[in-house]
């Protein structure tokens, strides 16, 4: 069954397509990456499944529901207000920045928003935020404030966050490029995990090892459209498209 999936999916900037009719679909328990160089649209076409960027047309379909159509930048018709908002909450998000709030503790950045968007008791989500930060490697960091921690660990708790809210998929735009490269292998061991154990995720990476190993199918964008999508063997050994061709000849 697809947790996420668009049909003719754009979206403009002014005057400017960004997306350009996007289908695409991410089945319960696949790792879909996204790869391509910049300015091809993944980030974009990321931001607009959980409406942080408007779409200018298409459909948004999350469990087999409408949850969006818009066309010509008017919403056609969505789910209504309580679908709505219980859809978007099974969209778990990382960013490229951690946004972690500075005045909070790990264990109180990763328990905030249980404690107010889902109204779980205190000690419950503070167990529950204990347990995800046992799981991303920082038992131990629990108690510290956001700029006592490397810029890895950062990204950890805001992965733990996501998780605290149970989402059904979770979608990381370029967790790793605001780190320092000696960082990026113990967020990578994270999601690698989440990975195994299950977890339905769309990536948007520059990191191709992570890609290679651990995506089930790899999506090639180029000028705001999916130019190719295989399994990674496929991909990055024979992939079909030229401009595919170019774009890992320069990365690889």
């Amino acid at each position: 069954m697809a947790l996420i999936r668009t049909e003719k999916l754009c979206k403009s900037f002014d005057t400017t397509p960004v997306l350009k009719d996007i289908d695409l679909s991410v089945e319960q328990g696949e790792v879909v990456c996204l790869i391509g160089p910049s300015g091809a649209g993944k980030s974009t076409f990321l931001r607009s499944l959980n409406q942080l960027e408007k779409i200018t047309s298409g459909k948004i379909f999350i469990d087999e529901e409408l949850f969006l159509h818009r066309e010509a930048n008017v919403t056609v018709s969505r789910a209504e207000q309580s679908e709505y908002k219980r859809l978007l909450l099974e969209m778990g998000m990382v960013f490229q920045s951690f946004n972690l709030f500075p005045h909070k503790t790990a264990i109180e950045n990763v328990a905030l928003a249980p404690i107010y968007v889902k109204k779980t008791p205190r000690a419950e989500a503070r167990d529950k935020a204990r347990e995800l930060l046992a799981k991303v490697g920082l038992a131990e960091k629990e108690n510290e404030f956001p700029s006592h921690l490397s810029g890895g660990q950062q990204q950890r708790v805001a992965i733990a966050r996501a998780l605290a809210m149970n989402p059904k998929i979770m979608l990381f735009d370029e967790p790793t490029s605001a780190l320092d490269p000696e960082l990026v292998g113990e967020v990578l061991t994270v999601m690698r995990g989440l990975a195994e154990n299950g977890m339905t995720m769309l990536v948007v990476t520059h990191e191709m090892t992570f890609a290679r190993e651990a995506a089930s199918r790899v999506i090639f964008m180029c000028d705001g459209t999916v130019a190719e999508q295989a399994e990674p063997s496929k991909i990055f050994t024979a992939p079909d498209n030229p401009r595919t061709k170019q774009f890992l000849s320069g990365v690889l």
